[in-house]
């Protein structure tokens, strides 16, 4: 691809390498490095936008460094782990690249995550320093004893709001404040005013290998697992990205709505954003009746999201006089994008004068975010296009490394820059997911059903694994499965996914109860309140059923399937 084909000339433009096996070469620098990069080509260029509140690439470079300063000032050092508990706000995207630039690793936790799990994510990588939203402030108190952690940090959602929002805020919040008699615990100011103790700080910085991020999922299992990605992970990723969406330059805004702590939020909101030269919009929460009004407000240029989030958009009040002209890209992730609500979004988009459609991309947080994308010379409806550059697919026969032809189904497998470093402390998992084929080379063993066609578009099939998508989030049936057999009157569940309207799939639970236990509305009730306090609230079941025998397959094993088509034909009757 020529640099001439760009309307602006990005800097990742010099690592672009024909003869390379990838197609570009990736910088030896951290993410912080790459940062730096856009920094000096355009300091004066906005990087972020936060209810008003709005930085230019040389200020954040600048809080970046200070933040830094103070994280070295609580011990943090290079190889650490510091976790994050926060939605999307200032603090916590200044604390990913401040660390960065320390060479320690950022864990970042769903901020609903159960305390129950809270406590593993701290425990599973020996976080010893937590940045945290301060709604989490009880649940924190509550483990802190049980963990290795020995500094806390409370931020407010508020806190970068501008000055009035701010003063709204905190006195519309409830949320409670940090006790002034534990010294474990200090606020964002406080945290802040260490930098005046740091004259001189010259950090070790990152290696480009080095896991730069740590972010979570249940697996198959349903066992938590730590997924590390590198610098070189995202960095890659952030090349792709320039060399695929051509539109994009200086000074457009992403819509930074998807969470932090996944792949797709993180990699594309953010550090995509940050390769570009662009902005991105911080917003802490999605909410369906904002959602209009926020991008009256921002005027995206891309705007990426989760099939659930364009229903809302389609669905939305007050969206007759809307002008989406300003549309560069509109990309669809995290889960199969249903045809026929594809189509609504593009008559719904060529309605109010946008001349895009939109976009299926396919990714996983094992291989950071995208990668492949229905884009450009790759766009072809029904499909989640092809490759991106740098990355290879092939289809396996399950559970080998058996390579099958063209537009035979099989696992979908990926080989590229962006597949994670492994998991952490996890050998026999990595070794599953991972594996060496007759080429020489890892791929990543997705656990999706996939085929390729004659033209290498991919066409999306079905997932292989236990695993349901919730509005997005990742949802473990083994999981939610485990905790409902801990209550002490529960012999033994089963969960499946139930098709849902909005959500489109949620947990539902088949449980048969001990002799003796009633199976009445009450017991139903404290079933819900003992998964409420050990689960992440998408994990929580939307229904429960009690049965007095789970169906079995010929070979005695649980016959899921049959559950499963119970569920969909009791969605379907409603």
């Amino acid at each position: 691809m020529e640099q001439s084909d760009f309307k602006f000339k990005n800097p990742l433009l010099e690592f672009v390498d024909d003869n390379s096996e990838l197609g570009f070469k990736v910088p030896d620098i951290s993410m912080f490095g790459m940062l730096k990069i856009s920094e000096k080509s355009h300091p004066d260029a906005l990087a972020y936008e936060y209810f008003g509140t709005k930085s230019s690439y040389k200020n954040a470079v600048c809080e970046i460094e200070k933040i830094s300063g103070c994280y070295h000032a609580l011990g943090v050092k290079k190889g650490d782990v510091v976790t994050i508990i926060m939605p999307n706000t200032p603090e916590a995207v200044l604390s990913i690249y401040a660390l960065n630039r320390i060479g320690a690793t950022a864990n970042i936790v769903h901020p609903l995550s159960a305390q129950e799990e809270i406590k593993n994510y701290l425990n599973s990588v020996k976080s010893k320093v937590v940045l945290c939203i301060d709604l989490c402030y009880q649940k924190i108190v509550n483990i802190i004893d049980e963990t290795s952690v020995k500094k806390v940090v409370f931020a407010s959602a508020g806190d970068s709001m501008p000055l009035i929002m701010k003063t709204l805020y905190s006195l519309t919040s409830k949320n409670p404040k940090p006790s002034k008699n534990d010294s474990r615990y200090i606020c964002w100011k406080a945290f802040r005013s260490y930098e005046k103790a740091v004259n001189e700080f010259s950090p070790e910085g990152a290696e480009n290998d080095e896991p730069a991020i740590i972010l979570h999922s249940g697996g198959t299992t349903g066992i938590p697992k730590d997924i590390q990605l590198s610098n070189r992970n995202f960095n890659a990723f952030g090349i792709q990205a320039v060399l695929t969406l051509t539109d994009v330059s200086v000074g457009d805004k992403i819509l930074a709505i998807l969470p932090i702590f996944h792949g797709f939020g993180l990699g594309v909101c953010v550090h995509v954003a940050f390769c570009f030269g662009a902005c991105s919009v911080l917003i802490p929460q999605f909410n369906a009746k904002k959602f209009v009004g926020i991008i009256k407000k921002y005027k995206p240029t891309m705007l990426f999201g989760v099939p659930t989030l364009y229903e809302a958009l389609i669905k939305a009040k007050g969206t007759e006089k809307l002008d989406l002209s300003f549309l560069k890209y509109v990309i669809s992730g995290g889960d199969s994008l249903p045809s026929q609500l594809e189509n609504n979004v593009n008559e719904f988009l060529k309605k109010r004068n946008s001349s895009v459609k939109i976009c299926e991309g396919y990714g996983m947080t094992e291989g950071l975010a995208a990668l492949s994308l229905s884009v450009g010379d790759s766009y072809n409806s029904g499909t989640i296009g092809k490759p991106l550059i740098g990355n290879k697919m092939c289809v396996v026969i399950p559970e080998t490394t058996e390579v099958l032809p063209t537009n035979a189904e099989g696992e979908l497998c990926i080989s590229g820059p962006t597949v994670m470093i492994g998991y952490r402390n996890n050998p026999s998992e990595t070794a599953n997911t991972l594996k060496l084929h007759n080429d020489g080379k890892l791929w990543l063993h997705t656990g999706d059903l996939a085929l390729i066609d004659k033209d290498g578009f991919v066409h999306y099939k079905m997932r292989l694994k236990r695993m349901i998508i919730s509005s997005g989030f990742n949802v473990y049936p083994t999981q939610i499965e485990r905790v409902i057999e801990d209550i002490d009157f529960v012999e033994k569940c089963v969960v499946v996914a139930m098709p849902h309207h909005y959500k489109k799939e949620v947990p539902k639970a088949y449980i048969v109860l001990k002799d003796g236990k009633p199976k009445t509305d009450e017991t139903i009730e404290e079933i819900r309140v003992f998964c409420k306090k050990k689960l992440a609230h998408h994990s929580v079941p939307y229904k429960y059923d009690f049965v007095d025998i789970l169906p079995k397959t010929p070979y005695n094993k649980i016959d899921f399937m049959k559950l499963q088509m119970e569920s969909f034909k009791e969605a379907a009757s409603q």
